[in-house]
């Protein structure tokens, strides 16, 4: 069987779908006491923010933080997290864009750098799970790149057409990881980047997954 035709949008969780900001911004700074840090406000983290993460805490430190004090931040970031993300729910109007998208005739996926093993429970919690044709979370250990995911995530999607696929998302490495398999990207401004880190990288920028979705259409028929 060839490519499928038709366009594919690839969804980030955190800060995309899953609206946990005061969760991550809440984890972020328990891991940052642990080494004696100042708190961040939402403006501040929104502007510092960049994946490796170990490099976001490296503008913060201004060093690399070493082996120990990562392991020791990245397990206080997953707790606090854990605890908190109950609070958080979709996202507005996502759980109708999914439907919409996929009434269309046209498949969606969703790619995250959350843990697998938490994010499929999560992901079903919500009633969402059936409108993917595949859900992948992280397996390996944290702090990595998206790019190389994301081209497992493609190949195990198979029939895909990476140029006919864009990636929503609100981080600057999923437009990384798009332009890493030959797809477009659309980034939105509801989550972990401001608009202006945002317009840097040079891929549309949107304030709602309306909007995104909307735009994702227009590039896929390009």
């Amino acid at each position: 069987m060839g490519k499928q035709t038709g366009a594919h949008i690839v969804w980030d969780w955190n800060g995309t779908l899953f609206h946990d900001n005061d969760a991550i911004i809440g984890a972020t700074n328990a891991a940052f006491a642990e080494l004696g840090l100042d708190p961040l406000t939402m403006e501040q983290y929104r502007a510092l923010y960049c994946v490796p993460v170990p490099k976001f805490y490296e503008r913060l430190m201004g060093r690399l933080p070493t082996e120990a004090e990562w392991e020791v931040m990245d397990e206080t970031f997953h707790r606090y997290y854990a605890e908190h993300r109950v609070r958080c729910g979709l996202t507005e109007g996502v759980s109708e864009l999914l439907v919409e998208w996929r009434s269309a005739g046209r498949s969606q996926s969703l790619l995250s750098m959350y843990v697998h093993d938490e994010l499929v429970p999560l992901v079903r919690g919500f009633g969402i799970e059936a409108h993917f044709i595949r859900v992948d979370g992280r397996t390996g250990p944290s702090g990595g790149s998206k790019a190389e995911h994301m081209v497992r995530h493609l190949g195990a999607l198979g029939r895909v057409d990476p140029a006919r696929t864009v990636v929503i998302g609100d981080a600057a490495d999923d437009a990384v990881a798009a332009r890493h398999v030959g797809a477009r990207a659309v980034l939105y401004t509801g989550g972990s980047h401001s608009r202006a880190s945002l317009e840097e990288i040079g891929v549309p920028v949107v304030d709602t997954l309306g909007e995104a979705v909307a735009e994702a259409e227009r590039l896929a028929a390009a």
